[in-house]
């Protein structure tokens, strides 16, 4: 152990957070490193996958900014080509219907605006097809027959604002005037010039589309204005007839809203719902009747949270993916029942959004284990098949014991989650603990790949450390009741769930009850700071990450506060003030015995950064151990990866610090980035 701390100490000094691991572990390092399947699209004929991957940003070479995206064909064999790669941002793929062409949107050469572009299956350069006029394609679909194409677009600014701007006329009414995102429909055929179609005259902001497929209608998706909040609970689909130009069925709905597909014959709508307008999450299956407007829920009482599904194109047969926590399936179901088989069983992966081939006999997917991130996956009956190997890297790993655990809560309600023990674990040795908790909480950690810049998964495994992943009461996968329990209770049972869980892995034998960590973002950065004030006996040392810090300040600056109210709180805060007070972190402060690091996106929309400087302050002038820090140009989760591995670094050290080291005071608070990229220099320069 003296080893251990001393180890550890020299390793904080230059700012890194851990000591060398050897080659066959994950260390903090290779986290910026990790590639994954954003996006698949099979061929027609069901023997190709066109599929999309993220490229990182090399640390100390690169730009600040996001990863990029490459696009890639797969065959079935797992044979890949590559079409369009490097420093490029490929997005929205599709094929034509001949299988000839991948389309895509992306901004490439000299572009100043998103484009559509498509790229030869067999070989040749990519081809503009067209572009708007002053502003981006923001998302589009093909016609069935590849012959008109619909467009979703902002409208484009009025060129005298950016004069204006530059006079200093710069005032914001805030939420008011606001731009609706339209609808336009085009002939696909290459276009000299940018094109400046009409807008379809619908009312609203159109936020998504999907053909017949006859061709003939479209599905669309209205909201009443841009704001995030009417996107969450005031969403609508609607029939629209292309030669009318007219809606002519509007599907009622209540609560969230998610896709919408038209059966082959165009009979039907399947449509991903809430149960009701205090659901919070849009997992429900409903089949809507295009000739009467009836719509009902497909599986009532379905035990789970169905994420994705796509028509056959033969019959009128729906696949679909179910989340069922923390495993998921591929299901099928046939329209006039309520039964459904089963392709993929729970187990296998945790799937992501399928497309179909024109047989029905191929499913193409992006699917994860606990193994490795996004992959492309093919599936043909129920066989599922692996095809894309995006980090060979990860092949020379070890992994840690990863299982799922599921137990009786102090009430009796059923909780669970994902547990990662130790890396080399030695039954009957006691470890440290990090509990990271999800945000939502509507949602739920699957038992798959667990690992990511906020989330320390196998590297925290790897550095001696038990992670737990917790899916207390309100979280998804079980049913809407299950994701209901937590509502009008702000931080009340849901946080004692943690504690429970906490308890049930000392009982295990695995954890150290006083060395015990606290992290997560969002509502899990609740989480982390009710952790560290209300619940401070139980925690050792804490991470908030955009986090909520008062329930009454975060009401009034939050985008979603009609959904705050709808799905969560289901109360005002004028209705209890004083118990919206005791439900916040602040109001417990003064009790705090546990070291807390706040990180948040300065530019967060959802939970303001104020919530973080409230908590920080409350702490500070009370002399307990708080630090925060801010990355600018962030917002609710950091997406540079700039941003994110300086996040991992401060994450881990602050654990290591307290949970490892024992340490009572707190780190070193800078990061030694200039040490970091003198270094990347000077090997660049040996090179």
């Amino acid at each position: 152990m003296k080893l251990l701390k001393s180890t550890l100490a020299m390793a904080m000094a230059v700012g890194v957070s851990a000591p060398a691991f050897a080659n066959d572990t994950i260390t903090v390092e290779d986290i910026p490193k990790i590639k994954s399947v954003l996006q698949t699209a099979i061929s027609p004929d069901g023997e190709q996958v066109a599929f999309t991957r993220s490229l990182p940003r090399e640390l100390y070479k690169d730009e600040n900014g996001l990863n990029y995206s490459e696009l890639y064909v797969i065959d079935d064999e797992g044979v890949e080509r590559p079409f369009i790669t490097g420093k490029v941002n490929i997005k929205s793929i599709s094929w034509s219907a001949d299988a000839k062409q991948v389309y895509f949107l992306a901004k490439l050469g000299d572009d100043k605006f998103t484009a559509l572009y498509q790229i030869p299956v067999d070989g040749g350069q990519a081809q503009k097809v067209m572009a708007l006029k002053g502003r981006a394609i923001a998302s589009y679909q093909l016609s069935p027959n590849g012959d008109q194409v619909a467009l979703l677009a902002m409208p484009a600014k009025d060129k005298s604002e950016k004069e204006l701007k530059k006079l200093g006329f710069m005032a914001e009414v805030y939420e008011l005037g606001l731009d609706n995102k339209q609808l336009h429909l085009v002939d696909l055929a290459p276009a000299d010039k940018p094109l400046d179609p009409e807008a379809i005259s619908i009312d609203g902001y159109v936020s998504d589309m999907n053909y017949s497929a006859d061709g003939k209608k479209l599905l669309v998706k209205t909201q009443p204005t841009a704001l995030i909040d009417d996107k969450y609970m005031k969403s609508q689909w609607h029939l629209f007839d292309l030669d009318s130009k007219q809606i002519t069925l509007s599907f009622k709905t209540e609560g969230k809203l998610g896709a919408a597909e038209l059966s082959h014959d165009g009979r039907y709508v399947a449509i991903l719902g809430a149960d009701d307008k205090h659901d919070p999450a849009t997992g429900r299956l409903y089949l809507a009747d295009t000739e009467t407007g009836e719509i009902n829920e497909w599986l009532p009482d379905f035990m789970g949270h169905i994420s994705d599904f796509e028509w056959s194109n033969k019959r009128n047969t729906l696949n679909f993916v179910a989340q069922v926590s923390p495993e998921s399936f591929i299901g099928q179901i046939k329209v006039g029942s309520n039964k459904y088989k089963k392709l993929v069983k729970e187990g296998k992966f945790i799937a992501g959004s399928l497309s179909i081939s024109d047989s029905d006999k191929t499913l193409a997917l992006s699917a994860n284990s606990a193994k490795h991130p996004n992959e492309v996956y093919m599936v043909r009956g129920s066989k599922a098949t692996r095809l894309s190997d995006s980090n060979p890297w990860l092949n020379d790993k070890r992994f840690a014991k990863q299982e799922a655990l599921t137990f009786k809560a102090r009430d009796g309600v059923e909780i669970g989650g994902v547990l990662v023990y130790p890396l080399d674990y030695e039954e009957g040795k006691t470890y440290p603990l990090i509990m990271a908790v999800h945000g939502g909480p509507e949602s739920h950690d699957k038992n798959g790949w667990v690992t990511s810049y906020s989330d320390p998964g196998q590297m925290g495994a790897a550095r001696g450390y038990a992670v737990f992943y917790p899916n207390y009461r309100g979280s998804t996968g079980k049913g809407v009741e299950y994701s209901k329990l937590g509502q009008n209770d702000y931080a009340g049972k849901e946080f004692d769930d943690l504690v429970d869980m906490k308890q049930h892995l000392v009982d295990m034998g695995l954890v150290d009850t006083k060395r015990v960590g606290i992290t997560g973002g969002s509502y899990g950065g609740y989480a982390s700071a009710w952790g560290a004030t209300k619940l401070t006996e139980h925690f050792a040392a804490s991470v908030m990450f955009v986090g909520v810090t008062n329930q009454l300040s975060k009401f009034g600056t939050t985008d979603i506060s009609n959904e705050m109210h709808l799905v969560h709180a289901r109360s005002y805060p004028w209705d209890k003030w004083q118990w919206y007070l005791e439900r916040s972190p602040i109001y417990w402060a003064g009790q705090s015995k546990t070291p807390l690091l706040i990180m948040h996106g300065k530019d967060d929309p959802r939970v303001h950064p104020a919530q973080s400087m409230e908590l920080y302050r409350y702490m500070k002038v009370q002399g307990k151990d708080v630090r925060l820090v801010y990355y600018p140009g962030e917002g609710h989760g950091n997406r540079k990866v700039a941003a994110q591995y300086d996040y991992s670094l401060r994450l881990m050290r602050w654990m290591d610090n307290y949970l490892m080291a024992g340490n009572k005071e707190m780190p070193e608070f800078k990061i030694d980035h200039a040490a970091k990229l003198k270094a990347v220099k000077d090997a660049q320069k040996e090179d």
